[in-house]
C-alpha cells in the first residue's frame, strides 16, 4: 500500500514538472516576440517626410543608439557585443513591416537590455528617431 501511494506522488509530482517545464518553454517563446500593442503600432508619425526631423534623429542616434545598433544600424554595434541579447537590425525590422508607431513604442519603453528613452528624449526626438531609423530599411 505504501509503495502505490509513493509511486503515485511521485508521478503526481512529474507531472507537476512536466506542466511547470511546457509553461516555461512557452513563456520563453512569447517573449522573444516583442510586438507593439495595436492602438501604439496604429499611432501615425506627426513628424513623417519631414527632412529636418530625419537630420535630427540622425544626431540623436549617433549620440545615443549607435553604440549597440551600430553605424548601419544592424546590431552590430561595440556596446552591443557585450550584451547577453543581441541588438535588433533595425533595417530588418522596418522591411519585415515594423510601424512607425510600433518602433516609438518600442523607443519609448525600451525592453533589457535596451533602455525606456521616455525620461531621456522628449517625444519629439523618439519621433525624430523613428524617422531617422526607418533611412536603414534601404541599407
Amino acid at each position: 500500500m505504501k509503495s502505490r501511494k509513493s509511486a503515485a506522488s511521485c508521478s503526481g509530482a512529474l507531472i507537476i514538472l512536466a506542466v511547470f517545464s511546457i509553461s516555461g518553454s512557452l513563456l520563453a517563446q512569447g517573449s522573444s516576440d516583442w510586438k507593439a500593442p495595436p492602438t501604439a503600432a496604429n499611432r501615425p508619425n506627426p513628424v513623417a517626410g519631414n527632412a529636418n526631423a530625419t537630420a535630427l534623429g540622425q544626431k540623436l542616434y549617433v549620440a545615443n543608439c549607435m553604440s549597440c545598433h551600430g553605424p548601419a544600424g544592424k546590431g552590430d554595434g561595440p556596446g552591443g557585443a557585450a550584451l547577453e541579447k543581441k541588438p535588433a537590425d533595425l533595417g530588418a525590422r522596418i522591411k519585415a513591416g515594423e510601424t512607425d508607431g510600433a518602433l516609438f513604442w518600442k523607443i519609448t519603453e525600451g525592453r533589457s537590455p535596451m533602455v525606456s528613452w521616455r525620461g531621456s528624449l522628449t517625444e519629439t526626438q523618439r519621433w525624430e528617431l523613428v524617422n531617422y531609423i526607418k533611412t536603414f530599411a534601404g541599407k
